[in-house]
């Protein structure tokens, strides 16, 4: 095969790439990485096209771009996602190495960037655990987690060029806002409305707690956006392209209620990876928090429950676009979607009821 043929080969069925374009941009502006390279998609990424480079020389990389198709305004926003890595590279926050951005759509039609390959895999489900961690690596897996994400939280934003990453005020009220008006919006075509929604809006609004220090939340910190080695070291966390400045107690309740246990009642047809024999619990989870932020935790429940109900409208948002034919619905558990809006609905009442 000639070398022409065999780039070719390594190149077919690349999707939202100009490869020749993008190759010669990276050759003028990321040092040290030269094409030709061996394109491999990568999995995960909420459907942003992310493709592992490999030179011929064993040198990898990554590119990201969003996905094809019109946007959403400040959707898939790549500029921001390599703005933070940037910015916490000097940190103890594990991220890729952000090699260069490009904000150009002429060159393959959206902006990208690229940035280093971390070897590592995301846990999306029961048997990513089962086969990429050791037992004692399933212990681990939870304290690297929480070191990591308190890790994060104890960066001063404005120490690392992110300080006008966003509003650093009442980040729980925007929040609850921006998701109640998404709710009210979206129940029509849903088809699905309940009092308990409302009430628990009027109850987060009027229990918010003062808000601390802003700090960069990531937005949607969970296992399927890290990646981890054999032996549950977090060796990086991906998809930043939501984080803003916020309170850290949500993000890292947000955190704490992807984390299932065996005991909790699990949807039918959900398989989150900590299921699985030897991950440690939500306790432990929330002691190695507290020990590494010094965090005051008293109104830990609040955010339990704003993170359920956020959750709810998030995902009662994206049924409802479903219902109106906006996202094809082929191969979609609808059911599930359904379920998981009244399981969020549920687990935030739950929440706020324990509250004094």
């Amino acid at each position: 095969m000639t070398d022409g043929a065999a780039g070719a080969a390594a190149t077919s069925g690349v999707v939202g790439y100009d490869v020749p374009a993008v190759e010669a941009w990276i050759s003028e502006n990321v040092d040290g990485l030269e094409p030709p390279f061996d394109w491999t998609q990568l999995e995960g990424g909420h459907s942003n096209l992310t493709y592992k480079l490999t030179a011929a020389d064993g040198i990898t990389a990554v590119v990201r771009r969003p996905p094809m198709g019109e946007l959403l305004p400040k959707a898939h926003d790549m500029g921001r996602e390599f703005t933070i890595i940037s910015g916490l590279g000097p940190t103890d926050v594990p991220v890729a190495i952000a090699y260069g951005y490009c904000e150009s759509p002429d060159v393959t039609g959206a902006h990208f960037y690229v940035m280093s390959y971390v070897e590592g895999k995301p846990l999306f489900e029961s048997a990513d655990a089962r086969e990429h961690l050791t037992a004692e690596g399933r212990a681990h897996v939870g304290m690297s987690f929480m070191d990591v994400l308190a890790a994060l939280h104890s960066v001063d934003p404005d120490d690392v060029g992110l300080g006008e990453l966003g509003k650093k005020e009442d980040y729980v009220g925007r929040q609850i806002r921006t998701w109640y008006r998404s709710w009210t919006a979206s129940a029509e075509s849903a088809s699905y409305d309940t009092p308990v929604v409302h009430e628990l809006h009027d109850f987060l609004q009027e229990r918010k707690p003062i808000q601390g220090p802003a700090r960069v939340v990531h937005g949607d910190y969970g296992l399927h956006n890290c990646l981890f080695n054999p032996a549950g070291e977090l060796q990086a966390v991906l998809d930043w392209e939501i984080s803003t400045l916020g309170d850290p107690l949500a993000d890292f309740a947000y955190a704490l209620n992807s984390w299932t246990e065996p005991s909790d009642d699990i949807l039918e047809g959900s398989d989150p990876p900590t299921l699985v024999d030897g991950f440690v619990g939500r306790a432990d989870l929330i002691e190695r928090y507290e020990q590494q932020t010094g965090a005051d935790l008293s109104d830990l429940a609040y955010y339990v429950s704003f993170n359920h109900w956020k959750s709810a409208c998030i995902i009662h948002g994206v049924y409802a676009r479903y219902m109106r034919g906006q996202k094809p619905a082929d191969d979609v558990d609808l059911d599930l979607y359904r379920a998981r809006i009244g399981r969020g609905i549920e687990l935030s009442a739950a929440a706020a009821e324990t509250i004094s």
